[in-house]
Parts: C-alpha cells; sequence; structure tokens
C-alpha cells in the first residue's frame, strides 16, 4: 500500500478474506484456500473474529518495525489489516483502560511460530507502554527472560530447529498507568527425557551445544570439558550443527541475557557446572561382576568422568559410586540394601542426568522470577502470555504426547466456553435474543482421561502404587477393563468386539478419539515415565555435595528431613498444574493466537494443503467460525458503519445531523435491505449474512467511484477557473509594469536635458569668476617678488662684513696650538730614551739571578721529586674537595637522597662513607626532635603503608594527610556529652560515615566510634547510640582496589552481633580507619588478628540475604563521584570514575 493511501477498515484492500466469519460461502476447501491465497501475497494473519490465526513465513518480513508499532497503536481492532500487534494492543489497552486482567493463548503445533508470536506481543507491550529509567529495566528483564528459558529449554526437533520443549506462562504485572512492574513465569512438563535420548535428526537442549561451542578455553578447562561433541555420549552427532544457529554467539547472548536478568557470577559459573555435571554423567558406563551370593553387581568402567564430575559437584568419589551399585530400601524401621545390575545402573544413572537438569530448570525458573517479580505492594494489573505445545500426533506416541494432548483438550474446552460466553454477553449487553449454538462438547473426553475414580490418569497413578508387579501390560489391561464401553476408547484387547479385527491397533496400544482426531498411543513406557523414580540414594548422595546449588536442588536427601512417602507421580502433578493453569485462565479476559505451519520443509513458499489442513482440524478453528457464524457474522459500532456507509443514502450524505443509530436505520431502509439480515444492538449494528456486508461494500465501492468521477470534474473546473484568474491577473500587473517603466523613460529623458542646460551655465559663471580671481593673484605675487629680493640684498651685505672679522681671529688661534704641541712631542721623546735604558739593566740583572737559583735548585730536585709533587698535587685536590663540600648547601631531611657527585674515581670509598656517616647524623638529629604523638603517628603511617601501598588506589592521596583520630571534636561538642559518657574506653577515632543502604543504594550518616575494645555507631544528628559491636566479633574487613571509601565490616557467624548481619559503610578516611582496626588487633594477645580483604567484589551478609558489592570503572556523571546503585536483590554495583 502507498504512502498516500489510508486504511480506515479491515474491508479496504482486501486480499482475500481478512476475517473467517465473513467467508462466502464457508466451507473446509474454501477456508484452506482463503489462508493459501492471503499467504501466497504474505499476508500471515487473518482474524476468526477476534481470534488470530498466524502462519510461519519461514522467512523475515518488514512487519515488525517501529513505524508498524506506531501504526497500530491506540487503534480500532478491525481498523486495519489483520496483525498480531492489533491484537496485542487490544488487550494491553483493555488491560489499561478497563482495569481488566487479560490472557494470550497461544497454540500450535511445533514450528507453527508459538515461541516467535509470544516474543512479537512482548516487544509490542514493551514498546507502547511507559518510559523511564526503572520501567525500561523492568521491560529489558523481561525480555531478556527468553534467551535464557530458550536455551535451557528449547532443541532441535526434525519439525523445528527452535523448538520449546516446555510450557511457558508468564504473568506481566502492571500498575494503574499502564507501566510493567515485574512479571512471573511458571514452566509445564520439561521433555527431560531428551537429556539422554533423542530421537534421530533432532538435538539435545541447546545449552550443551552453546557451552561447548561457545566457552572460553579457560572455562571449558575450569568444567573438565573438551570442545568435541562427540565425547560426550548424551549429544546427538548426526544434527549437532543447525544451519542458521550460532551456538558460540547465542552463548554470548546467554551470559549476556543472565547478567541482565540478575544472575551473579558465581550462579552463572554453579548453573555451567551443572550443565557440565551432566555432559561428564552421560559418558559414564557399568561393567557386570559377578558375587560370592550369585547376584550380579555393577561397577563403574573408567572411572576419570566419573572422578571429574565429582570434582565439579564437590563430591566424594566414593559415595555416589556407591549409589550407583547399591540401592537401599526403608520399610517403617528396617532398612534393606540391594545390589544393582548393570542395567539398572543405567537407569539410575539417566534417572539422576534428568532430575538434576528438570531440577535445574526449574531452579532457573524460581531464580529468573525472583530478579523480575514486583517490587511493590500496590495492586496490580496483570497480563498473562501462554506458549503451550499444541496438539501432537506421531508415528509413535507415548506418555509426554498423551499428557499434552490431554491439556490441549482442556485449552479447547476452556476456548469453546470462553468463546461462547464472549458471544453471549455482547448479545446480552446489546440487547439481542440469545439462541443455544449446537457444538462438540469435549467434556467427555476430559472427563475419560482425568476422572478421580476411573479417568486414565487416576487408573495410572492407581497402578503405579499397588503392591506387587506392576507392568505396562497390566496397566493396559486395566484400562481395557474399565473403559472397554467408553465411545472414545478404542483397545484391540477391550471387551468391545467391534477392535478386535482392526490390525490399525496394535495389542501393545490404545487409541483415544480427540477433538483433534484420533490418536494412537503405546503403553510401554507410561509407568516408569509415570513414577519418575528416582533412588533415594542418589539424592542422599547429592545432598552431601559441597555445591551451592545441588544441596538447594535435592532437598529430600537431607538425612534429617527423610519422608519414606512416595513422591507424587508425574501425571498428578501435571493434572494439578493444568487444573491450577484452567482456573487461572477462566479469571481472566482471554485472547487467542492459532499458529500454523505451512509446510514440514521449513521453506518460504511453500503451502502444504493437507498439513493446513490436518491443522486446521485439530486446532478447531472451522467449528470457531461456525459459533461465531451461528448468530450474527458481522457486527460494527454505528459510528464507524455510518462514517463508512453513508455515501449510499442522499439523507446521510455528507453530513447527518442526528444520532448514528438513526442514521444507521435511516441508510439501510433506504437501501432496501431484509429487516432479517440485521438487528440493531445498542451500540452496535449486527448482520446476520456476510452476503449481505458483501453488498453493502459493492454498493459503496460503486458510489465511490462515481464520488471520485465527480471529485475530479469539480477539481478540474476549479483547476482551469484558477489557472484564468491567475492569467487573468498576471495580464493587469504586466500591463501596470510596462506603463510605469515607459514614463520612468520619459522623466529620465526630460531630467538629464536639464541637467546639461544648468551644467553649462554654471560652467560659464565658474570660468569668468576664475579669471578675476587669477589676475589679482598675480598682482600679489608681483610686489611679494620685489620686496624679497630687496631683504636679500641687504642681508648677504652684511654676511660678508662678518665673515671677514671672524677669519682674522682663527689665524692667531690655530699658529698658538702648533707650537705647544711641537713642544711636547720633543719632551716625550727624551723621557722614553731615559726609560728605556733603565729597563735593560734590570732585565739583564734578573736573567742572571734566575740562572745562579735554577743551577742550585736542579742538584737538590733531582732526588726526591716524584714524591713530593703527588703529595702536594693529593693534599690539594682533598682540600679543594672538602672546601668544596664545605660550601655544598646539604638538605637535613631523612629522606633527600641527593649527593653532590664525586669528582675523582679513586674517591669512590670516601665519598660513600662520608655519605653514610652524613645521613646517620641527620637521622639522629631529626629523631631528636620526635614527641610520642609523632612516634605513634609515625607507627600507624607505617602500618597503612604496609597494608595498602600498591593495593589500594585511594593509599596515595592519603599519605601527606596526618591522623588526627577525632574529627568532630567529641569532648568539646555539647551535642555529644551525652554520647561521650556512654563510651567507656577512650575513644581512638571519632568520625562521620555513611551507612549505606542495600535497599536503594543511598547511604546514612553515622557517627563511627572506635575504641580498643569494641566500635559503635551513633546517629549524627541526636547523638543515640544505634549499635554497639565488640572488635572479638569482627572477622575481616573488605575493601575495594579502586579510588573509593567503601568498606565492610564483616561480623563472625554465630556472634551475638550477627542478628543484623555485616555493616557496609563508606568514609574518606577509609585508610585511617581500618589502619587503627588493623593495629588494635594486632597489639592484643587475648584475640585474632583482623583479616583485610582487598576486592573489587565481595559478598556481605545483610541479615538473611548475602548481596554481591560489585566495584567497576566509569566517567562521573553531574558531577558525581562514586556512585552506588542496586542493580536487583542481590547486586549493588558502586561506579568509581576512572583515575
Amino acid at each position: 500500500m502507498s504512502k498516500m493511501e489510508v486504511k480506515t477498515s479491515l474491508l479496504d484492500n482486501m486480499i482475500g478474506v481478512g476475517d473467517m466469519v465473513l467467508l462466502e460461502p464457508l466451507s473446509e476447501d474454501s477456508f484452506i484456500g482463503n489462508l493459501k491465497n492471503r499467504f501466497d501475497h504474505n499476508e500471515i494473519y487473518t482474524y476468526i473474529g477476534s481470534v488470530v490465526i498466524s502462519m510461519n513465513p519461514y522467512k523475515p518480513l518488514p512487519i515488525y518495525t517501529a513505524e508498524k508499532v506506531e501504526e497500530y497503536r491506540n487503534r480500532n481492532f478491525y481498523e486495519l489489516s489483520p496483525h498480531i500487534y492489533a491484537l496485542a494492543d487490544e488487550a494491553y489497552r483493555s488491560l489499561r483502560d478497563q482495569d481488566k486482567d487479560q490472557c494470550i493463548l497461544i497454540t500450535g503445533e511445533s514450528g507453527s511460530g508459538k515461541t516467535e508470536a509470544s516474543k512479537f506481543v512482548m516487544s509490542y507491550v514493551a514498546a507502547v507502554c511507559g518510559k523511564g529509567q526503572e520501567v525500561n529495566k523492568v521491560k529489558e528483564q523481561l525480555l531478556q527472560s527468553n534467551p535464557v528459558l530458550e536455551a535451557f529449554g528449547n532443541a532441535k526437533t526434525v519439525r523445528n530447529d527452535n523448538s520449546s520443549r516446555f510450557g511457558k506462562y508468564m504473568d506481566i504485572e502492571f500498575d494503574f498507568k499502564g507501566d510493567p512492574l515485574g512479571g512471573v513465569i511458571s514452566n509445564y512438563l520439561l521433555e527431560k527425557s531428551r537429556v539422554v535420548k533423542q530421537p534421530r535428526g533432532e538435538r539435545n537442549f541447546h545449552i550443551f551445544y552453546q557451552l561447548l561451542s561457545g566457552a572460553s578455553e579457560d572455562t571449558l578447562k575450569k568444567l573438565k570439558l573438551d570442545r568435541d561433541f562427540s565425547k560426550y555420549n548424551y549429544l546427538s552427532l548426526d544434527s549437532a550443527t543447525v544451519n542458521g544457529l550460532d551456538d558460540a554467539a547465542s552463548f554470548r547472548t546467554v551470559r549476556n541475557a543472565m547478567q541482565i536478568v540478575g544472575f551473579m557470577e558465581d550462579e552463572v559459573q554453579s548453573v555451567l557446572e551443572l550443565v557440565a555435571a551432566v555432559l561428564k554423567l552421560g559418558n559414564i558406563e557399568f561393567k557386570p561382576e559377578s558375587r560370592v551370593n550369585g547376584f550380579d553387581e555393577s561397577r563403574v568402567k573408567d572411572k576419570n568422568d566419573l572422578k571429574e564430575m565429582c570434582e565439579l559437584l564437590g563430591l566424594e568419589q566414593s559415595v555416589l559410586e556407591r549409589a550407583f551399585s547399591f540401592r537401599t530400601v526403608e520399610a517403617k524401621m528396617e532398612k534393606v540394601s540391594t545390589t544393582l545390575n548393570v542395567a539398572q545402573a543405567y537407569y539410575a544413572r539417566d534417572a539422576l542426568a534428568k532430575n538434576l537438569y528438570s531440577r535445574l530448570f526449574s531452579w532457573l525458573v524460581n531464580r529468573i522470577n525472583e530478579s523480575i517479580k514486583a517490587q511493590t505492594k500496590v495492586r496490580k494489573k496483570v497480563m498473562g502470555v501462554l506458549d503451550i505445545y499444541g496438539f501432537e500426533i506421531f508415528e509413535d506416541n507415548s506418555f509426554e504426547q498423551f499428557i499434552i494432548n490431554y491439556c490441549n483438550e482442556k485449552l479447547q474446552q476452556i476456548f469453546i466456553e470462553l468463546t461462547l460466553r464472549e458471544e453471549q454477553e455482547e448479545y446480552v449487553r446489546e440487547g439481542i435474543e440469545w439462541t443455544n449454538i449446537e457444538y462438540f462438547n469435549n467434556a467427555i473426553i476430559c472427563d475419560l482421561i482425568e476422572n478421580n475414580q476411573n479417568g486414565i490418569l487416576a487408573m495410572l497413578d492407581e497402578e503405579c502404587l499397588r503392591p506387587g508387579t506392576v507392568t505396562d501390560e497390566t496397566f493396559l489391561d486395566k484400562l481395557n477393563t474399565v473403559c472397554a464401553e467408553h465411545q472414545h476408547f478404542e483397545s484391540r484387547q477391550s471387551k468391545n468386539s467391534k477392535f478386535l479385527t482392526d490390525h490399525s491397533l496394535p495389542h501393545n496400544c490404545f487409541r483415544i478419539q480427540h477433538y483433534a482426531g484420533k490418536v494412537l498411543y503405546r503403553v510401554e513406557g507410561f509407568v516408569d515415565k509415570n513414577n519418575d523414580l528416582l533412588y533415594r540414594d542418589l539424592s542422599q548422595a547429592m545432598y552431601k555435595a559441597n555445591h551451592s546449588l545441588i544441596k538447594l536442588l535435592f532437598p529430600e536427601g537431607n538425612p534429617s528431613k527423610v519422608n519414606l512417602k512416595r513422591p507424587p507421580t508425574a501425571g498428578f502433578q501435571f493434572k494439578a498444574s493444568v487444573g491450577t493453569l484452567m482456573k487461572n485462565l477462566l479469571t481472566k479476559n482471554p485472547n487467542y493466537i492459532r499458529c500454523i505451519k505451512p509446510n514440514d520443509k521449513k521453506a518460504a513458499h511453500i503451502f502444504t494443503d493437507s498439513l493446513v489442513c490436518h491443522q486446521v482440524r485439530y486446532l478447531g478453528l472451522m467449528e470457531n467460525v461456525r459459533v461465531r457464524r451461528a448468530g450474527y457474522a458481522f457486527r460494527q459500532a454505528y459510528e464507524p458503519c455510518l462514517e463508512r456507509y453513508k455515501m449510499l443514502c442522499k439523507q446521510t450524505w455528507p453530513h447527518w445531523r442526528g444520532q448514528a443509530r438513526d442514521g444507521v436505520e435511516v441508510l439501510l431502509t433506504d437501501l432496501q435491505v431484509p429487516v432479517e439480515e440485521f438487528a440493531y444492538g445498542r451500540s452496535k449494528i449486527f448482520i446476520r449474512n456476510p452476503r449481505t456486508l458483501f453488498f453493502l461494500e459493492e454498493k459503496r465501492r460503486q458510489c465511490l467511484e462515481d464520488l471520485a468521477t465527480l471529485i475530479q470534474k469539480i477539481f478540474r473546473g476549479w483547476k482551469s477557473r484558477r489557472q484564468f484568474l491567475l492569467l487573468k491577473k498576471s495580464q493587469v500587473v504586466v500591463a501596470a509594469w510596462y506603463r510605469r517603466y515607459a514614463q520612468q523613460k520619459k522623466y529620465q529623458k526630460i531630467r538629464c536635458s536639464a541637467l546639461v542646460v544648468q551644467s553649462f551655465i554654471r560652467g560659464w559663471k565658474a570660468r569668468k569668476i576664475l579669471r578675476e580671481l587669477k589676475y589679482k593673484k598675480r598682482c600679489e605675487e608681483a610686489v611679494t617678488t620685489i620686496s624679497a629680493y630687496w631683504h636679500g640684498t641687504q642681508a648677504r651685505r652684511e654676511l660678508r662684513c662678518l665673515k671677514n672679522e671672524a677669519r682674522s681671529k682663527q689665524a692667531v688661534s690655530v699658529i698658538w696650538a702648533y707650537w705647544q704641541g711641537n713642544k711636547a712631542r720633543r719632551e716625550l721623546k727624551r723621557l722614553k730614551e731615559e726609560a728605556r735604558r733603565k729597563h735593560a739593566i734590570a732585565v739583564i740583572w734578573a736573567y742572571w739571578l734566575g740562572l745562579k737559583v735554577r743551577r742550585e735548585y736542579r742538584k737538590f730536585f733531582r732526588a726526591n721529586a716524584g714524591k713530593k709533587i703527588y703529595d702536594f698535587t693529593i693534599q690539594r685536590i682533598m682540600q679543594k674537595y672538602f672546601l668544596g663540600l664545605k660550601k655544598t648547601t646539604l638538605s637535613m631531611s631523612p629522606i633527600d637522597k641527593s649527593w653532590p657527585a664525586k669528582p675523582y674515581g679513586f674517591l669512590e670509598g670516601t665519598h660513600q662513607e662520608l655519605r653514610r656517616i652524613f645521613h646517620l647524623w641527620r637521622c639522629k638529629k631529626y629523631r631528636s626532635k620526635f614527641t610520642k604523638e609523632m612516634k605513634a603517628t609515625y607507627e600507624e603511617k607505617l602500618a597503612a603503608s604496609e597494608l595498602f601501598k600498591d593495593k589500594k588506589a585511594l593509599y596515595p592521596s592519603s599519605v601527606g594527610q596526618p591522623f588526627k583520630g577525632d574529627y568532630v571534636e567529641l569532648s568539646k561538642n555539647p551535642k555529644y556529652q551525652k554520647l561521650n559518657s556512654l563510651v567507656e574506653d577512650k575513644v581512638l577515632l571519632a568520625d562521620v560515615v555513611s551507612k549505606i543502604n542495600r535497599a536503594n543504594g543511598k547511604g546514612a550518616p553515622r557517627m563511627f566510634l572506635l575504641t580498643k575494645n569494641n566500635f559503635v555507631l551513633a546517629d549524627q544528628k541526636t547523638g543515640q547510640v544505634k549499635t554497639s559491636v565488640p572488635l572479638p566479633d569482627l572477622s575481616s574487613v573488605s575493601v575495594s582496589t579502586q579510588n573509593d571509601g567503601f568498606f565492610a565490616l564483616r561480623v563472625k557467624e554465630g556472634a551475638t552481633s550477627a542478628a543484623k548481619g555485616d555493616f557496609l559503610l563508606s568514609s574518606d578516611r577509609l585508610i585511617e580507619i581500618i589502619t587503627k582496626l588493623h593495629r588494635i588487633g594486632s597489639a592484643s594477645a587475648d584475640r585474632n588478628q583482623i583479616k583485610i580483604d582487598i576486592s573489587d567484589e565481595f559478598l556481605v551478609q545483610f541479615k538473611q540475604d548475602k548481596v554481591c558489592v560489585k566495584f567497576i570503572q566509569g566517567a562521573p556523571k553531574n558531577g558525581n563521584g562514586v556512585i552506588c546503585k542496586r542493580k536487583n536483590n542481590r547486586l549493588l554495583e558502586v561506579s568509581v570514575p576512572s583515575p
């Protein structure tokens, strides 16, 4: 449909028939033909009234985008094309606006797209409900629970690569605004037999393959696993890899989903250990061993897998090995131990594997429920989504298919009942007479299965509990005796003679005629599967494991709680679960999605008529259409009906001024529609036959064509008139502009002529004035020139007189100066000659004396000149070295390591010795200034360095801060006088800390007082003592490696102070507090030293619950530093800014 088209009804541009109620004629062939026609045009959704039929396209379609969500948001159910979003929107709006609890029932056989349909419903509800940080978190947790459950509960089958092997019912809880608060998941009948055996062409549960494909080498090494699938007996090899499934990527998705849902890291590791244990359990094999008494006993062949499994579970190998070889039977006060043969040992092994995996799956569901449950106590609205197996008819049907089909019988019963009730309520609400509708009531089939006296399940339980030899054959004999006359039960060995020659009915089988058809059940395995027996020895062995999860999964193994009563059978448990589910569904407004698989090849564009016909029959879709059409096939509110068909009557077109019902009456009367074809309700018009609706649609189509022609005619006339008026207006504008242009040109020409005349006149007048001015100027310049020549002559004459007089005076001065200079030069020459003679005499005398001295000294020097020169040189060097040290200003700080460089290599020893002596001397001088208080402070600083240096990022910033101890001036502050008097010992440290609340991660201020014997937490405002804990009750202190002030004070288990659990505090003086705590423990000889744990993830005990405190690095938000947030009930996350 193009962007310009707007759909206002289901009937617009309809491919085939969008609502099967309007199908005419109605038959099975026309029904399937309509589905095929719509499927070929990628229309995979079709309505049956308010029921949605969904065909699996086996390819992605562009009909689930954000634009589609907005298109179907807050729209009437029949307003747009059939879509699963329309049903989801109708259910959500009914829940939000009408305060009606809803349930969405999704049924169909394996591979029909039930799981995907439930995902689309949940994603739509998540998209249209409110926004906000907390709401988005709840939505994300609800959506991310799907990958976890799919990994542990889905498997590849011959019909579906992602088949749900369990039934799931999720209740999503909303507040009064329609925002999700949480949810609760219920699971039904996990196919645990798949753990130990898979049919050809099928796989075990996804998690086994995902773990081996996607886990890191380190994780596999810890779990003692290998990537090779062929090494594990429980994994089928013919379908180990599936096209289109990336097990490694799926494993990463599951790990991420578990983290989002709220699983802690140790819980995830425990779950993976149990999955690995199941794989190891399948590799354990047994061999027979004869005993003296003649009985066979089983022994484990290769104990390596048994050993590795026991190491994973923290279990002694001998305990489990004995449980595989012996069985203890308790009867009142007696215990009898019997040996197990090889077949019984294999049965015990497989039973343990199935129970271990199924209990792990149940624990996962409960753990997810714990994380996604609503935290508030307010009244909640509920929307339930049921994704459960459809009716199953295989070549070989066993106990699993029997109870699955029983569940579908109950769902069909409630479907028919609720559909009829909904129809009847609407008829009564609209004031239309209700007539009873004939339909097949499958209550007789349900009674055949669930009757408490002679129902098949009751007889199966009775046979399982009966003493003596119990086999599947005895159970079938009992059925043949009790149910022989039942019209829906068939068996070849029954008393009913008509089945004696029926060769399609084997002797070890019975057949039940379900509402969807006859199903043949093979009785083999019914008793064992219903018993679901796990030997008590295995339960007790599992309970002895040191694994944190195993004890929770096998509570019956507790020796102190031995219960000799037999556990309820699988059939009894499933019957009770189905009963509870039915009661739950009856309290809610139902919405149905019927999923159909178009072909068995899991390929797009293929529609197999026979397969679809089979599904249409067992889903009861034809009967559903007949129920809807038994009264009135189509109904619509008066307003949209009148709006859609008002153009068919002149009185109602184009506007009807009265009531909408009156307009519809006038419209139908004018069209001469027979009175028996419709009825008027209080708010809706009811049309009995689809032919009447199609008659109205055909008349509307013809009328729309006429209206379109009329609209086109009017539009063309309006367009032509508009074009003419535009041309006329343009001509007037062009003429006006031309006249204006002509006048402007004429004016410009006249103006230019006037300007030329004016310029010529002004030029003539200017030239005349110029001539007069030039003549006047020449006269003035002539007078000035004559005057100047006269003054110049006078000045030159005076100058010549002055020059002659000056020349005579200068000649006398020059002559006198020359004579004086000549006289001075003669005197200078005489003095130089006299000095030269005196200097020559002195030089000769000095040379003679030097020569004489050198001759005398040469004799003395030749004897010991070398030694004296060496001693003299060394003496001068040492003198220079010591004088240099004296002049150098050296630091008196003991931590200053600077020292002058050595000037010569031979002074290395002297240089280092002087450095050592100087350092000792200045240390002595530094120590002489110490007081007792300073000494104690430095000892505490030294202890802090030993505890936190290179271990805690906060430590470097605390080095320069002195440890004061009392930061609140306890003795001086009058507010704390009473508190000071209550503390008996001397207060070593008093400061304000923050006590962290586990509910929201926020801190409350508290006074923290530390003495030699205990620590006290008091209210900061009133000074009232909140908690006083003796120091011997402390076991350890936990801090992180980050730059934060969080620390946890752990209280010993069983101590008097352990009632409130551990203390999670935060302080800027963390280093000082923990150092003083540690020194007090070290100084006391009668108590153990307090242990300091430094880790970025540790557990804190809050009363009965353990909460994990996890530290991560992140960017500061809004200028805040360290931020503590509660992620879920068991995780506090502390975000520390990166350094």
